[in-house]
């Protein structure tokens, strides 16, 4: 397993060890807790030697979702080395049907595949849901019908700021739930409690039932779909903490 050089991951090399907590652990556990029998991270000496301190070895961590994300016979035709991120990034949209345009940016692509988790779950949530969602999120004077929050979103995405992030952690805690029965360390001081609870159910609904689908052509799909949401939310975690 080596890093491949990519632009899109060079950031993790600037956050904390605790910020890389849960994409370390969505790589390395499955949903009962127990260690992947497919992952190398664990077994590197670096790992070994610094656990937790996730920094002094991010660019393995990068690896081993680089390595994920491709064909395991190709990799070991690269030299032990995986695809690069954007890649990765694409196969997941492709797998769960998202409009996206490949030459936008890659925090555009992730955009997009947050709004169409979003835009899934929103259609499972009753209107009483969904008006308490707007309430939670401080958003009023609409007609709280999902395509209405979902315009909404939109607009929270392209503006950018903290309440992308939040937008994003709510719906990367949501995933963690319904994957590995948990939430995130990162929303763990986070004031989002109701709001996090209206979108766990809906949100677990979506990706469970497409992990469960997709999961028989392609398993590291298990691995994968996670890995991006949480590169998606820790991109946005490096931009706000910059922007302060």
């Amino acid at each position: 397993m080596a890093y491949r050089t990519d632009f899109d991951l060079e950031f993790l090399g600037h956050l904390k060890s605790t910020d890389l907590d849960d994409l370390v652990y969505c790589l390395t556990h499955d949903k009962d807790g127990e260690t992947r029998l497919t992952e190398e991270l664990t077994y590197s000496d670096p790992y070994k030697l610094h656990f937790p301190n996730h920094s002094k070895y991010w660019e393995l961590i990068a690896a081993e979702l680089q390595c994920f994300g491709a064909n395991s016979f190709a990799t070991m035709f690269r030299g032990g080395k995986g695809v690069f991120y954007r890649e990765v990034l694409m196969d997941v949209c492709d797998k769960l049907k998202v409009n996206y345009n490949k030459d936008a940016k890659t925090e555009f692509i992730e955009n997009n595949l947050l709004l169409k988790i979003l835009h899934d779950a929103l259609e499972k949530m009753s209107q009483e849901d969904l008006k308490e969602l707007a309430k939670e999120l401080d958003i009023n004077d609409l007609n709280y019908s999902a395509e209405a929050l979902l315009g909404v979103f939109q607009a929270i995405f392209r503006a950018g700021g903290f309440k992308s992030y939040q937008l994003t952690l709510i719906i990367a805690n949501a995933i963690s739930r319904a994957l590995f029965g948990k939430g995130l360390t990162l929303a763990a001081n986070a004031t989002l409690a109701r709001t996090m609870s209206l979108l766990t159910g809906p949100v677990g609904w979506v990706i469970t039932g497409a992990w469960t689908l997709i999961d028989i052509a392609g398993p590291a799909f298990r691995v994968t779909l996670p890995a991006v949401i949480q590169i998606a939310v820790l991109r946005k975690k490096h931009s706000q903490d910059n922007s302060i």
